[in-house]
């Protein structure tokens, strides 16, 4: 008896073994490390050597994630990640499907993290696991914050203004880099929302100012010569991104009407810019702007 289940556990883990062999599932992360609250997108590839035509996506959990700490608990979901559409692959071809896994788990805690990814292949019944893809939830060094007032809708009664709070964070990645983050955080302490602003020299300090309309606006030095300015939204969405070079020291100012905006300096157009500049009319940098 004994013998027979050893038999039957060869067999199954030697047809396991084809499948994986004929049908490979990678999971790679755009970084390693992450702050709670931040998205992370991971990529799924799927590459098909078996010989023949497979379809993918023919029921809603077709693809399925889960995480482990390094202890060894499951993380708790919130839910599984919606991965809809169905494609086949033929033999040589592979697919990149891109998900957003933050919002389906439950991560708070600072820790090693590792992602598995399961295909179900109906054709052959079988589902295809991929190797477990680490990452680490880390906490960065808070550098400012200030509470505002989200402002009301139209329609809104007149009642008390909900209270949320911007903060400013930067991560030290393996001490190679230093990369700025913005937070929206609710007034129950939660971070709701975690932005990337870009990479920071290390003896820069950013400039933040929050507008009339409770918009944050943050002036940053990104290199010797070079500067950033983005504008936030209490929702966590960026508004605007601008680059300046430093002909005389950009900074950010209020207009008479209380409006906030970048005085001195050089804009320089980039692609990245927000909202993207029209480059195909010909777009040149404006002059720069004096300081008064």
């Amino acid at each position: 008896m004994k013998i027979g289940r050893i038999l039957f556990c060869v067999l199954l883990f030697a047809s396991l073994g084809r499948v994986s062999a004929q049908v490979t599932v990678q999971v790679s992360t755009e970084q390693d490390q992450f702050l709670p609250g931040e998205a992370i997108p991971a990529v799924v590839r799927i590459t098909n050597r078996s010989g023949q035509t497979l379809t993918f996506g023919q029921s809603p959990d077709w693809l399925k994630f889960s995480m482990e700490a390094r202890d060894g608990y499951l993380v708790m979901k919130n839910g599984d990640a919606p991965v809809t559409g169905e494609f086949s692959l033929e033999s040589s071809e592979f697919a990149n499907i891109r998900v957003n896994l933050a919002p389906y788990f439950q991560l708070s805690k600072p820790g090693h993290y590792t992602i598995t990814a399961a295909v179900s292949i109906p054709q052959w019944k079988r589902e295809v696991l991929s190797h477990p893809k680490g990452f680490d939830l880390i906490q960065g060094a808070r550098l400012w914050e200030q509470a505002f007032g989200v402002p009301k809708k139209a329609g809104d009664t007149n009642s008390p203004p909900e209270m949320r709070r911007y903060a400013l964070q930067e991560v030290n990645y393996l001490r190679s880099r230093i990369t700025l983050y913005a937070q929206v955080i609710n007034n129950d302490g939660k971070v709701d929302h975690v932005l990337p602003i870009g990479p920071m020299i290390s003896f820069g300090q950013p400039e933040p100012e929050v507008d009339k309309f409770s918009n944050l606006h943050i002036l940053y030095q990104n290199g010797p010569r070079n500067f950033s300015y983005v504008v936030i939204n209490p929702d966590g969405e960026l508004i605007k991104r601008q680059n300046y070079e430093y002909t005389t020291r950009p900074r950010i100012m209020a207009d008479a009407g209380g409006n906030l905006a970048v005085v001195g300096g050089t804009r320089r157009i980039s692609r990245d810019d927000v909202p993207p500049p029209n480059l195909s009319a010909g777009q040149n940098a404006p002059a720069p702007t004096t300081i008064p």
